[in-house]
């Protein structure tokens, strides 16, 4: 249950989020409504009307609460690896695949396709462009090095993105085999899939 303190001081809106959060990681997204939401943020039921006008909008908010998370872990790595592009590539990878099984009920909601216009929300837009830049610059930061094919960054970024997102889609959805999970780490996974679109073969741990 959401902290009843959170809203007393102007913060209804994130504690609406919260609880949406929480409904989802209990229930899933058929069990998201306003008014269970305001239930679980021990609110009335009108008050959510205050910043959401439907469960679109909100959803719309959860997402972006998610990719705003996202974001920022991917830059952290970014920042963190910028002199080391091999260890880059893996470890924004692994970022977003830790993302996922650490908040796996709001990274089906961000990929779902449940929000039915996206474009209504530009600053779920403008978020999303962001992540999908960082990917860029990490695409771009291992051409320079020879580590990828110096091919068309952006396409090269949404193809490695992919692969990354499908490992952890097929593993969230239970949908590896257990004669791989017995013999392999997803990092393993990971860094395999990785070698596979590299120029040249790297090390890393």
């Amino acid at each position: 249950m959401v902290n009843k303190d959170s809203y007393h001081h102007g913060d209804l809106k994130n504690a609406l989020i919260k609880a949406g959060g929480e409904i989802l990681a209990r229930e899933g997204v058929s069990a998201l409504s306003l008014r269970k939401v305001a239930r679980e943020a021990g609110v009335s039921h009108s008050a959510p009307y205050a910043h959401f006008k439907d469960k679109q909008e909100l959803i719309a908010a959860i997402s972006m609460e998610g990719f705003n998370q996202l974001l920022s872990n991917l830059e952290r790595v970014e920042r963190e690896y910028e002199h080391a592009p091999e260890q880059l590539l893996v470890e924004a990878g692994w970022i977003y695949i830790q993302f996922a099984m650490q908040e796996s009920d709001i990274f089906k909601v961000m990929f779902s396709g449940i929000l039915e216009k996206e474009k209504d929300y530009p600053e779920l837009v403008e978020v999303i462009q962001k992540t999908f830049q960082v990917v860029v610059r990490v695409v771009a930061a291992c051409q320079t090095a020879g580590i990828l094919k110096d091919e068309d960054t952006p396409l090269t970024a949404m193809t490695i993105w992919s692969q990354i997102h499908g490992l952890i889609a097929l593993y969230l959805d239970g949908q590896i085999s257990h004669t791989i999970l017995d013999e392999h780490t997803l990092r393993d996974m990971l860094v395999f899939a990785l070698k596979q679109i590299a120029v040249q073969s790297f090390h890393v741990v």
